[in-house]
């Protein structure tokens, strides 16, 4: 009953998150969330600004939830906090720089990010970094670090994390879709009433395909719903002990959904009628398939909800969430291809 009773509050709060997102994040007050002053114009009172996006704020909030999930989820089965974290924190060193090389090679841009690519980076490298993490906990005393109910609970905060993430692409109004005057009129009928607009000329649908106030297929809304219902059911497989049949669910919807919905994106995706990330989603689907049929190991413990909210609930792990949030949050929130011009004024009759 605790176990459900998680999985049903999660939803509730995370439906309120997404359908306010849904309403305010494409608005133009969304995408820059602080300046900070970085060099002075001369000799006038000007300073070039460097702008942290509200992009970055979600990007961070929701890769700090998918982590915060995965400690819940693994705490719950009593599996070795400190191989969870070390498993973690080796896959983030190679996705994180992964976000923006993939880019770099796929889309021949310096100054964009593809979460997309580092999640299949972070796939096809998780079952290493599980055996790797495994290896180096054992030389300092017993480290349970099960193969399955990792890959499961890294499967489930992946699908999350990828799901709220499209907040920020809302924000920042990337990996926007088609509009719908050029889509049939069936998906027209479907999202009349539901299309996304975009407000703004440095929205990123409008500097690169100049769709501000054009209704557009909501791509980011429905892949936000696909993943954030697929990570909750993925939770109540899990709970109840079904660790392949979670892998599999969060992988093949996931990957299945990425290799359709760019059937309705506008924006660029690399070169070539079939896109590098459609590619990218085939094969992890095949191989997540692999990984299930290759599995024989047998697990018997029956996860606890309340242990594993006690497994984050210490000093250490908040701390430790608070740093990677930050980390996070320097890395995607600094625009790199916008910039502004910041003055600073007395109030006199304040003085």
């Amino acid at each position: 009953m605790t176990n459900l009773l998680f999985i049903i509050i999660t939803g509730i709060l995370l439906g309120c998150l997404l359908l306010w997102g849904f309403k305010h994040l494409p608005g133009e007050r969304w995408q820059m969330m602080a300046i900070v002053p970085k060099v002075k114009h001369g000799d006038s009172a000007n300073w070039q600004g460097t702008n942290l996006t509200y992009y970055g704020f979600f990007i961070a909030t929701s890769q700090l939830l998918a982590i915060t999930l995965l400690l819940i989820l693994l705490g719950a089965m009593e599996i070795s906090l400190t191989g969870t974290a070390l498993a973690t924190a080796m896959l983030l060193a190679v996705c994180l720089p992964a976000a923006r090389i993939v880019a770099m090679i796929v889309e021949k841009k310096r100054h964009t990010f593809t979460i997309g690519g580092a999640s299949f980076v972070g796939i096809v490298l998780a079952p290493f970094a599980i055996l790797a993490a495994g290896l180096i906990c054992s030389n300092f005393g017993d480290c349970y670090l099960p193969m399955m109910p990792v890959l499961a609970a890294m499967a489930i905060a992946y699908s999350l994390g990828e799901g709220l993430g499209r907040l920020a692409c809302l924000s920042y109004g990337c990996c926007y879709g088609k509009p719908l005057k050029d889509c049939s009129a069936l998906i027209q009928s479907i999202f009349k009433r539901t299309g996304v607009i975009f407000y703004g000329n440095i929205k990123k649908a409008e500097y690169e395909s100049h769709l501000a106030g054009e209704r557009l297929v909501p791509i980011q809304a429905i892949t936000c719903i696909i993943y954030t219902a697929t990570a909750l059911m993925g939770c109540w497989l899990f709970l109840n002990s079904f660790f392949t049949a979670t892998l599999v669910l969060c992988m093949v919807v996931t990957q299945i959904w990425r290799l359709l919905s760019e059937v309705l994106r506008a924006d660029f995706r690399g070169f070539g009628k079939v896109s590098v990330y459609q590619k990218m989603g085939a094969i992890a689907v095949i191989y997540t398939i692999g990984l299930a049929l290759l599995n024989t190991s047998v697990t018997n413990v029956q996860p606890l909800i309340s242990h594993g909210l006690q497994n984050v609930w210490t000093p250490g792990v908040i701390i430790g969430l608070q740093l990677a949030w930050v980390v996070f949050f320097i890395y995607f929130g600094r625009s790199t291809v916008t910039c502004s011009t910041v003055s600073f004024t007395l109030l006199e009759d304040r003085i």
